[in-house]
């Protein structure tokens, strides 16, 4: 492959993004600010209308797309997305750098505001800093920088701002990719600035797995459970054959994906919930539990599984072990539903995108950056299947292991890092014809 080059005026780029410092700090700031929490999903048309009057002003034709009639989406809980294009004055390629909008609950022990936006000790603080507007912030401050330094160059860059990624991305790319935004006759090149570290690059994701499992007994008495069938009993025999067989399985998988940290790099399922007898009384309520024996108990499952493993495989061996108990055990009766799946994506090492960022990080950050896979999924898993373009990464600022956490937050250095490897990225695919 005839990799572009970026020439000499490499350097002003890099001094323009160091004096656009204060922007970014203040433009992630902003974002911060806007409490984009899903679920539900709030704000999403207040920081799509953010967004769209800043790239506007950067003379990006914007548009602000509904996902109307996918998970979530109602009259209420709208979920808005922000397309921005910029089109060159020649032809060329389209490099789109994808940031989802939402974060996840704040949940405890927080020691700042989680929507104040802090800067402290270089740092910027509140949910969904790092997870990801940082990258967000920074992926704009590169485009604006880039089309400042290199007005005429070819081609078209592409900003998103997309809903729901925390919960699947259904209400976001999904339906963006349905509707052709990422069909590869439109984008080339996609860069989603999750964070991953500024020197890595995330070729993709292992697949996914959610289910619930169901157990069911019979109602009676307390203090006569032997007139009744406890249900959550059956599925203590669940959780112990799965303790049993299900996770030292699992553990003896292992991956050739260069899925970080090292132990993801097998097989793993988490029990996200288990619930079982009566509904959980209101918080204002204090009496008593009534006594009375479960009649049903559910779990829900989160499997992430290996790209040398398969959909079919996975849901066989649940399927198994269940069946396996219901051979063994009295009145064992159970359901299984699957609540989604989600196949593992790895874009070629030597794609394009792949390449070209490799080289823009020796050029901005001197060293040769580490290829990795993400042990959870992100968005490119509807790049990838729906919208059929493959020359999709993972690649922005921020601390993996600070996402979801209490206290989360973003380097400064780490954002302009990025943003001079994302400008110098736009300068080597956008750019070539002007040098």
């Amino acid at each position: 492959m005839n990799l572009p080059v970026a020439d000499k005026r490499s350097g002003d780029l890099q001094t323009r993004i160091a004096a656009k410092r204060d922007d970014l700090i203040s433009l992630t700031q902003e974002l911060i600010r806007i409490p984009t929490l899903n679920p539900p999903g709030l704000h999403y048309r207040d920081i799509c209308e953010m967004l769209q009057s800043r790239l506007s002003n950067s003379g990006f034709e914007t548009q602000l797309v509904r996902a109307q009639g996918t998970p979530g989406d109602s009259d209420k809980y709208p979920r808005w997305n922000i397309v921005a294009r910029r089109d060159g004055r020649n032809s060329g390629d389209c490099v789109h750098f994808n940031s989802h909008t939402d974060v996840v609950e704040v949940g405890l022990g927080w020691t700042v505001d989680p929507f104040g936006g802090e800067l402290i000790d270089g740092k910027i603080f509140g949910r969904g800093a790092c997870d990801m507007k940082g990258g967000l912030a920074a992926s704009i401050i590169a485009a604006e920088a880039f089309i400042e330094e290199f007005p005429d160059f070819s081609g078209a860059i592409e900003i998103s701002g997309t809903a729901d990624e925390e919960s699947g991305g259904y209400g976001g790319v999904a339906y963006l990719a349905e509707q052709g935004f990422f069909s590869p006759d439109r984008v080339q090149h996609v860069i989603i600035p999750e964070p991953l570290n500024k020197d890595r690059i995330c070729l993709g994701h292992r697949g996914g797995w959610w289910a619930e499992i169901e157990t069911f007994g019979e109602i009676a008495h307390g203090s006569m459970p032997f007139l009744g069938d406890c249900a959550v009993r059956h599925m203590g025999a669940v959780l112990e054959e799965m303790e049993n067989t299900l996770y030292p399985a699992m553990a003896s998988r292992h991956t050739e994906m260069p899925v970080v940290p090292e132990g993801a790099r097998q097989s793993t399922m988490n029990i996200n919930s288990i619930h079982g007898g009566q509904a959980e009384p209101d918080p204002d309520y204090t009496g008593l539990p009534s006594h009375c024996v479960p009649d049903r108990c559910r779990i829900t499952i989160d499997r992430r599984y290996l790209v040398e493993e398969n959909h079919e495989q996975v849901l066989g061996e649940i399927t198994d072990l269940l069946e396996g108990i219901k051979s063994r055990r009295t009145n064992f009766e159970y359901e299984l539903r699957e609540l989604n799946h989600v196949a593992p994506s790895m874009t070629a090492k030597n794609a394009p995108i792949v390449e070209t960022l490799s080289h823009s990080i020796q050029d901005i950050l001197g060293k040769t950056p580490d290829l990795v896979a993400s042990p959870g999924t992100y968005d490119q898993k509807h790049i990838d299947r729906i919208g059929k373009l493959k020359n999709c990464v993972a690649y922005g600022p921020g601390i993996l292991e600070l996402a979801h956490k209490p206290d989360e937050y973003v380097g400064v250095e780490d954002m302009l890092d990025s943003a001079n490897v994302m400008a110098n990225t736009l300068q080597r695919l956008l750019a070539a014809s002007s040098q």
